[in-house]
Formats: C-alpha cells, sequence, structure tokens
C-alpha cells in the first residue's frame, strides 16, 4: 500500500493493520503493508495463484490479475473458484 487518501487516524497517528486476524501485525501501519503477494505469470498478460489482503475487513482472498490495457489493471478476487468473486480495475495515476 503505498498511498492513502486519509493515512491519519482522528488523532493524527498513521493508521493501523487493527483488523488483521493475527494479533501481531494489527500494530502495523496500514501505509506501506504488501496486500499482493505470490503470483505467477501464466502468459497473455495474466498473473495468477497470487493473494490479495484487504485490510478494511482482515481477509485474504485467493487472486488472479490481467491487463486489459497498459493503463488498466483488472483483478479478481475470490475464494475457492473464480466463478464466485469480485473484480476491480485499477486504473494507473500519471
Amino acid at each position: 500500500m503505498v498511498w492513502l487518501k486519509d493515512p491519519n487516524d482522528d488523532e493524527g497517528m498513521p493508521k493501523k493493520d487493527i483488523n488483521n486476524p493475527s494479533k501481531e501485525l494489527q500494530s502495523q501501519p496500514v501505509l506501506g503493508l504488501e496486500i499482493l503477494k505470490d503470483f505467477t505469470y501464466k502468459g497473455d498478460g495474466v498473473w495468477a495463484d497470487g493473494s490479495v489482503y484487504d485490510p478494511k475487513s482482515g481477509k485474504t482472498y485467493d487472486c488472479k490479475i490481467s491487463m486489459s490495457s497498459s493503463d488498466k489493471l483488472d483483478m479478481r478476487g475470490y475464494k475457492g473458484i473464480s466463478l464466485i468473486g469480485k473484480t476491480e480495475t485499477w486504473t494507473r495515476v500519471y
């Protein structure tokens, strides 16, 4: 995580990963978290077999990433099978 609209809590301190299921990790800052992990390039602009961590919920999902254009990344998070999941499109900011 390299940017947050509101990186600090109400007391002006960096937001912490309070929803992390691991008690030891709940004190780490959200800014700087590695949320995408362990992807393998499968060809044709597709990376699979990775995971995405959602700090808002504290949950980790299986994930597949593809590039729909040079400025758009489609990320599909799911549990178990890709048919039951959600796709988000991230757009490059210049």
